[in-house]
């Protein structure tokens, strides 16, 4: 009985070490394919058409709007059932000559892309704080029919709190410095390492806007 017994666990142990396999080479193939993935014509691109800020209800609020165009190998991996990631931070910094400019406040946007096969429909998650990769958390989900409209919401960052005005000094030399990125640490690693060798992956903006008076008082 003992016998049977070891026979079994060594049965469950093949098994589950075969699984393991199987998985590793499917991320494997899955990243050599993105590896392989042509491109051609448009590829990835993100640019700034405005930025700005203003006073709401007591706090400085931002409004960006963003091209976002994903180029063909990241479209491709949606295709294929990969989740993607983008991050939008903003900082609200005060210039100190004597020192590293000092952080008045800050806040950061996550967002969270993926492709359903059996509904042919597209998924976006937004949280003010990072997803993981099951996207189960308490992040704002929606569905849409087509790529294009969950970019849409992607592109328009509006009415977004990023400083209590009672932190903000009107006489001081402020600025918000904004950044936006796809964040390819989220992927599976075996996707980060074909990622890093193609240019449709490297997309990340930045710029600061400098306070003036008339937005701050």
């Amino acid at each position: 009985m003992h016998w049977v017994n070891t026979m079994g666990f060594i049965t469950h142990c093949w098994k589950s070490a075969r699984f393991n396999l199987r998985r590793r080479c499917c991320w494997l193939l899955a990243a050599v394919l993105l590896a392989c993935v042509p491109v051609w014509g448009q590829t990835s691109t993100a640019e700034l058409s405005e930025l700005k800020v203003e006073r709401q209800d007591g706090s400085l609020v931002l409004h960006a709007q963003l091209r976002l165009e994903l180029g063909p190998a990241v479209e491709d991996a949606l295709i294929k059932g990969l989740a993607v990631h983008f991050v939008a931070e903003a900082e609200v910094m005060r210039d100190r000559w004597y020192w590293y400019d000092r952080k008045v406040g800050t806040a950061t946007r996550y967002y969270r892309l993926a492709y359903q096969p059996l509904t042919r429909r597209w998924r976006l998650n937004v949280s003010n704080e990072p997803i993981a990769h099951s996207g189960v958390t308490s992040s704002l989900s929606q569905n849409f029919d087509s790529l294009q409209e969950a970019l849409g919401v992607i592109r328009r960052q509006s009415s977004w709190k990023v400083a209590d005005m009672t932190d903000i000094d009107p006489d001081a030399r402020q600025y918000v410095g904004y950044r936006f990125k796809l964040d390819v640490s989220q992927l599976p690693r075996p996707f980060q390492i074909a990622a890093g060798n193609q240019a449709d992956w490297r997309l990340e903006i930045a710029r600061n806007l400098r306070l003036t008076a008339e937005m701050v008082r």
